[in-house]
């Protein structure tokens, strides 16, 4: 070998000692996930178009991202427009904001109506056209791909439709369920049978249509994944709080706070806890979309609530006995 072409696949070849390189995000090498805040304002008027609901500065990433491995989206479609849509994604979940209309993809025609779910293979063009005044919450995986340099070659699930009164029913079936008040959230999470392991929505996104009623706390917990949150309906008086930190009693250390606003969207971070308020007299609704679906096939998912932190570690054997005890 000769010493140039030694010198070519050395060249980018670095070492460095375990304590100053095994924690990047501690060290700062690598930024935190930013918890961003979105406006319903950003797809109630305007021209038809797709709005990335775009982090990628703060994530020092070069491509459009909200999470280090999701993109979110709002889409505004007027009357009678319609839009094409594409991503190099392993998946596509679509949550009909308001409006009627149709979404083409292939040889599949989904007609859709405020309230539904849809959920497409990503890396095919879809197009759909709004018979009225029309809005999505549009997420996907591409920034994972582009993470990892990849390009998706392989559909992994068929286009399914998750419709909204049956979402609806759903959740009043589990509502009306006695145990309800004993669990730490009342929600539904949507699952597809091409994926029994994990049980999501997609083999990477999971989704959870989900309430919290009135004059209640959904107690401080934390999980891997990050979480996309689209608030449907609320009064004054829902919001988030949001801490690195809880203390032995279980509360939020110096806890961030984020309002609810119907049809705007925030970002819960990978790890960070977090509690659910509503101090109104309605109970309000809200869909968080998260990569849960990669991290249970990592086994990384990990969610821990803080009221069982003192008895259990934040281990995944332990995480597993939590959520069978509450969930």
């Amino acid at each position: 070998m000769t010493d140039d072409s030694t010198s070519k696949l050395t060249r980018s070849a670095q070492y460095r000692e375990y304590s100053r390189a095994v924690n990047p995000l501690g060290q700062g090498t690598i930024p935190p996930v930013q918890t961003g805040e979105f406006s319903r304002q950003l797809h109630e008027k305007g021209a038809t178009r797709v709005v990335a609901l775009d982090l990628s500065d703060k994530l020092e990433c070069p491509y459009p991202a909200t999470g280090p491995s999701l993109l979110a989206n709002f889409i505004r479609i007027n009357p009678g427009d319609s839009i094409d849509t594409k991503a190099n994604a392993t998946s596509e979940l679509y949550y009909v904001i308001r409006g009627s209309g149709t979404s083409k993809i292939g040889s599949d025609c989904i007609e859709w109506g405020q309230g539904d779910f849809f959920v497409v293979p990503g890396g095919r063009a879809s197009v759909h056209q709004a018979e009225s005044d029309s809005a999505f919450y549009w997420v996907h995986d591409e920034p994972l791909l582009r993470y990892l340099g990849a390009t998706v070659s392989e559909a992994k699930f068929e286009p399914t439709l998750y419709k909204a009164e049956v979402c609806r029913r759903e959740l009043e079936k589990v509502a009306k369920d006695p145990a309800s008040s004993q669990r730490n959230r009342i929600s539904v999470l949507l699952g597809n049978t091409a994926f029994p392991q994990t049980m999501t929505v997609t083999h990477t996104l999971w989704a959870m249509f989900g309430m919290l009623p009135e004059h209640s706390v959904q107690l401080p917990h934390r999980h891997n994944s990050i979480a996309l949150d689209l608030i449907l309906d609320c009064e004054p008086g829902c919001y988030s709080l949001m801490s690195q930190q809880i203390d032995e009693n279980g509360a939020l250390i110096n806890p961030t706070r984020a309002d609810w606003k119907p049809f705007s969207s925030f970002v819960t971070p990978p790890f960070m806890w977090h509690s659910h308020h509503n101090e109104s007299g309605k109970p309000a609704h809200l869909i968080p979309i998260q990569d849960a679906g990669l991290h249970n096939n990592l086994r990384t998912l990990d969610i821990e609530f803080s009221h069982k932190r003192s008895s259990q570690s934040a281990s995944p054997q332990h995480a597993m006995a939590a959520s069978n005890d509450l969930l």
